[in-house]
């Protein structure tokens, strides 16, 4: 009787057809890569496409299904029919082979025209082709890193950002709009340039109300371009002259918001200069500093402005900005007119994004240490706190400031960025003035590390515009990589809150420490990590059973259903957006984690699920159903349960030939 019963189940699974073969394959699920999907095209004159009818229908159509059955009839494989592509091609699959082998196969059917892989193709991370992103080539004084700050942290650079993970979500969104308040900008940069030029720059104003200090002949206008900050010895000996008082200039004038505006929104990809966070996010320049620096006036006013906000004399912004960046402050507290525009332009959503201060671990310079502010302190390559940096509890998370390991007379880990060639005045591109800084020409300091943070919420705000302010400072700090506690010089101490001679009452310098929470904010910015937490929910539905039958339950479950940082679910809503003749309606509430309905045939149906999270986003998906028609009743067709004539007739010619074998 053994014998019986293996022969028996040997003609079973000849004559069963094949399609029907595929789908008990699928039992058991075979190794990834023996689960073979390939596209196919049928020729015009296929056979194939003669005998099935045109379907316009979602996966799995009749059509498709019937073209599959064909070929698993003609190639003696057991094919399963997948999407349509096109209405003379769809996906093909298959069970215990490799897609390379099924496409082979495949391609040799005279009705094929032809047969490929159907890849899974993985985001790229979007990494640029700017050639000073990467590694090499880079110019003979520039640094060897690259821009490194942006790149995903490894072991030699634990603090880089990881913008390149952020960059697989989203490039950035040209309705987001950064406001840069600095020293104005080059708009003739070949890496930044004016939105209709190719760049991200917008129009802007200068917000310097001082003619002396605007050092371009006049107040208050509609031209922020920077004319220079450079201070001659002869201005800085003047006894009580304008510039009294005023820190010496360097060789040259600064271009501080050139540098500050790149690393925000230079053009990328664009196989020129750099990369920048934004990407394609826009650029706010608002002048409010010259010559010997700006007043608490016009930098209020300028905030004010970028905001949206009216200032009295000057035309309302067109471009209202999200984000606010200030690489730019002062000693002392917070003061009040900081107080009320850091609150009144939050009140409209408007993120505040300031430089802690480069006074060598003193206290957070103001309005960084205002309430509301995302101050920033600047890390080494090696995730320490850099020696320039200043430090303290207002500190909300720490980034890239960039810093000078000694290598060949220049500096190793600087923050790459635009510049201008120019001395005291700007130099035109076309007479050479586009450069950027580098190994020699290094630009380092806490103003570097808040752009970084500015561009990271920009692109927050282009995957969820609905975030406010505070959310936008708790998601930043929530994503934040904890500081590494080692990697840095030896002898490297913690750092500790800032410290004042107990003589002199002066403040004591603290140069490279290991950061603290307590000193340096949540942690290193996680660019990536932000901007997946930004996304917030993201719905999903999940189907039981699959596949789907006629006349059974069928449970609809958003347990999949994906959370941003700290947040939890505050809402579901099911919705039957189209029936198909086979579903009235849910058999049960339509407000919970899950769902049921009962079709009464096969076919297909499709719902919708909207769930919301607690900081008010709200995520939509829908699912097409498909569904099989139920299983014919026990014995049906068969004599109330006997075997049909030809099961019957094949079972006789089993037992014959088993009784004509040997023993």
């Amino acid at each position: 009787m053994r014998k019986i019963g293996v022969l028996a189940g040997i003609l079973v699974s000849t004559l069963w057809p094949a399609s029907e073969q595929g789908v008990r394959a699928q039992s058991i699920d075979p190794p990834t890569e023996q689960r073979a999907r390939v596209i196919v095209k049928y020729r015009a004159e296929a056979g194939a496409l003669r005998a099935t009818a045109q379907a316009q229908a979602p996966a799995q159509s009749p059509a498709a299904a019937g073209r599959a059955e064909r070929l698993s009839l003609r190639t003696g494989l057991a094919l399963r029919a997948g999407a349509a592509v096109t209405d003379r091609s769809h996906v093909v699959m298959a069970s215990g082979m490799s897609s390379q082998a099924l496409a082979a196969r495949l391609a040799q059917d005279p009705d094929v025209e032809y047969a490929v892989v159907d890849q899974r193709r993985q985001r790229t991370g979007a990494i640029p082709n700017d050639p000073l992103y990467l590694p090499s080539p880079v110019p003979a004084a520039g640094p060897a890193v690259g821009q490194w700050y942006l790149k995903a942290p490894d072991a030699s650079a634990p603090a880089a950002i990881d913008a390149q993970a952020a960059w697989s979500i989203t490039l950035g969104n040209p309705a987001v709009t950064v406001a840069v308040l600095d020293t104005g900008v080059r708009f003739d940069h070949e890496d930044l340039l004016r939105v209709g030029q190719g760049g991200n720059l917008l129009p802007g104003y200068d917000m310097i109300s001082d003619a002396a200090t605007a050092n371009d002949g006049d107040g208050r206008d509609a031209d922020p371009s920077d004319p220079g900050d450079f201070v001659t010895a002869a201005e800085l000996a003047e006894s009580g002259g304008t510039y009294a008082g005023c820190e010496p200039s360097p060789t040259s004038s600064s271009w501080h918001g050139t540098q500050t505006s790149g690393l925000i929104g230079a053009i990328t990809d664009n196989a020129i200069g750099m990369a920048s966070v934004g990407r394609t996010v826009r650029v706010l320049p608002v002048r409010v500093l010259g010559k010997c620096g700006g007043f608490d006036s016009d930098i209020v006013a300028g905030m004010r402005w970028a905001a949206g906000l009216h200032v009295d004399g000057v035309p309302d912004n067109p471009t209202p900005a999200r984000v606010i960046n200030l690489s730019l402050g002062g000693k002392g507290a917070c003061s009040a007119p900081y107080r009320d525009v850091v609150a009144e332009v939050g009140a409209l959503g408007v993120l505040v994004v300031a430089a802690a201060g480069n006074s060598a671990g003193h206290a957070v310079i103001s309005p960084a240490n205002c309430p509301g502010v995302v101050g920033v302190a600047a890390l080494r390559h090696v995730g320490n706190k850099v020696g320039f940096s200043d430090l303290g509890p207002e500190i909300a998370l720490a980034a890239p400031g960039g810093n000078c390991v000694t290598l060949s007379g220049g500096c190793q880990y600087p923050i790459l960025t635009t510049s201008n060639a120019g001395g005291t005045a700007p130099l035109a591109h076309t007479a050479g003035g586009s450069i950027y800084t580098d190994g020699r020409n290094a630009s380092i300091g806490t103003s570097f590390a808040a752009p970084l943070v500015a561009g990271t919420a920009a692109l927050m705000l282009s995957v969820q515009p609905a975030l406010t302010a505070t959310q936008l400072r708790d998601l930043l700090r929530a994503t934040a990589r904890a500081f590494p506690t080692t990697g840095a010089d030896a002898g490297t101490p913690q750092c500790l809150a800032p410290q004042f001679d107990p003589g002199t009452g002066a403040a004591v310098d603290q140069l490279q420490c290991y950061c603290t929470t307590s000193t340096c904010g949540a942690g290193m910015l996680d660019a990536g990590a932000a901007v997946r937490a930004a996304i917030g929910v993201q719905a999903r539905i999940d189907v039981a059973p699959v596949p789907a039958v006629a006349t059974l339950p069928v449970t609809l479950s958003a347990q999949g259903t994906q959370l941003g940082a700290g947040r939890a679910v505050a809402a579901y809503r099911w919705t039957l957006l189209d029936g198909g003749s086979i579903v009235g309606g849910f058999s049960g509430p339509v407000d919970a984690a899950s769902a049921t309905l009962t079709p009464n045939a096969a076919g297909s149906f499709v719902v919708q699920l909207s769930v919301t999270d607690s900081a008010g986003a709200v995520s939509t998906v829908q699912s097409r159903v498909v569904v099989d028609a139920a299983p014919a009743p026990a014995g049906a067709g068969g004599g109330g349960g006997a075997l049909g004539a030809g099961w019957l007739a094949l079972l006789g010619l089993a037992v014959a030939a088993l009784r004509r074998s040997p023993p």
